[in-house]
């Protein structure tokens, strides 16, 4: 059996559990716990800031902001467990905050996916179903862009931090998500 090491109570902790424990441990001024913070949830950030139209430099100003504004309000949150929710709100309203300086995107370019293939021809292909999916994708109502872009990252956004940054029942996630799944496959096919 493997026992908690002392130092890092939140190693063998997973989802809200660990975030709140390295929360109350950030509190106490452990940079542990704030550093496996950042690693676990600048992603969840990133990709409520690229789902609200940024693109990749204005995403990473968001990030870092919303993280900013986490230090600056480490102390006053009262329940560390709705951290994610917290994240998930506070980076959304931070990338609507920076519309109208930001270059808006509705996919990904070339330019940001890295190739390690040598033949361009599976590339190609690749690139044009990436963007045919993105353009569909783009299309769907924001809600389900946003609700589809958090549950991609189900091992890191917990449904009850979906449900409370969504303002939707945790219930309903699931029949919703496959709802907008449907849509966008309906989208694909009539693209």
């Amino acid at each position: 059996m493997i026992e908690n090491n002392p130092d890092t109570p939140w190693e063998d902790l997973t989802g809200t559990d660990r975030h709140a424990a390295c929360l109350l441990a950030a509190r106490d001024g452990d940079r542990k716990a704030l550093a496996a913070l950042v690693s676990d949830l600048t992603p969840l950030i990133w990709h409520v800031a690229r789902g609200n139209g940024l693109d990749r430099q204005a995403a990473e100003d968001v990030a870092q902001n919303v993280w900013l504004g986490f230090l600056r309000h480490l102390h006053r949150m009262r329940e560390p467990r709705a951290l994610v929710a917290w994240l998930i709100v506070t980076a959304r309203r931070e990338a609507r905050r920076t519309w109208p300086e930001a270059k808006r995107v509705s996919a990904e370019t070339t330019e940001d996916v890295p190739s390690d293939f040598g033949l361009p021809e599976p590339e190609a292909l690749r690139d044009e179903r990436d963007r045919t999916l993105w353009a569909a994708f783009g299309r769907l109502p924001r809600r389900c862009q946003e609700l589809l872009r958090l549950t991609v990252l189900e091992g890191r956004a917990q449904y009850e931090a979906v449900a409370a940054a969504l303002t939707m029942p945790r219930g309903s996630i699931g029949p919703t998500r496959g709802r907008c799944l449907k849509n966008l496959r309906t989208e694909l096919e009539q693209g």
